[in-house]
C-alpha cells in the first residue's frame, strides 16, 4: 500500500519537474530577467539621470523591454524562426497586443502603488525606495503575465 502510495508521489514529481524544469521555462526565465534588466536600465537612466516623471519612465523602459522581448522570446526561448514579412507582421502584433495588456497592468499597478498607496514617499537617504520597490513587484507580475501570453497565443506551437 505505502509503496503504491510512494509511486504515485514519485510520478506526480516528476511531472511537475518536467513542466516547470525544461529548455522553454529556463531559457524562458534567462530572457525574462535580461528583459527586465532592459526595463530597469532604461527606467533608472530617465527616472535618476534626466529626471522624467516616473510615469513616463515606466512607459518608456516598457517600450524598450516590449522590443527587446520579441527579439529573444521569438529567437531563444521558443525557436520560432518562421520570417515571412506577413508572419512577422501578424506575429508581431499579436505580441504587441498582448504586452500592451500587461503595459497597461504596468501602469495601472505603479500609479496604484507610488500614488493612491504612497509608496512613492518612502525614501532611505536619497534613494526612492518605493518607487523601486513598486517597480519589483510590478515586473514580477508582469513576467508571469507575459509568460503566459506567450505560451498560449503568441508564440504557441503550430
Amino acid at each position: 500500500m505505502f509503496s503504491s502510495v510512494n509511486k504515485e508521489n514519485k510520478i506526480r514529481i516528476k511531472k511537475l519537474k518536467d513542466l516547470f524544469i525544461n529548455y522553454e521555462t529556463i531559457s524562458y526565465f534567462v530572457c525574462g530577467v535580461l528583459t527586465t534588466l532592459v526595463d530597469w536600465a532604461s527606467f533608472w537612466l530617465m527616472d535618476e539621470q534626466w529626471q522624467a516623471d516616473y510615469r513616463i519612465s515606466t512607459a518608456l523602459s516598457w517600450m524598450a523591454a516590449v522590443v527587446f522581448a520579441y527579439v529573444v522570446n521569438k529567437l531563444i526561448v521558443f525557436r520560432n524562426f518562421r520570417f515571412g514579412p506577413s508572419y512577422l507582421w501578424k506575429e508581431w502584433w499579436a505580441f504587441f497586443a498582448a504586452r500592451a495588456f500587461s503595459g497597461i497592468l504596468v501602469m495601472i499597478l505603479m500609479i496604484v502603488l507610488v500614488d493612491m498607496l504612497s509608496w512613492g514617499k518612502f525614501y532611505i537617504g536619497g534613494l526612492k525606495a518605493g518607487l523601486y520597490l513598486a517597480k519589483a513587484v510590478v515586473s514580477a507580475v508582469n513576467l508571469i503575465v507575459n509568460y503566459i501570453f506567450s505560451k498560449l497565443w503568441i508564440f504557441k506551437k503550430t
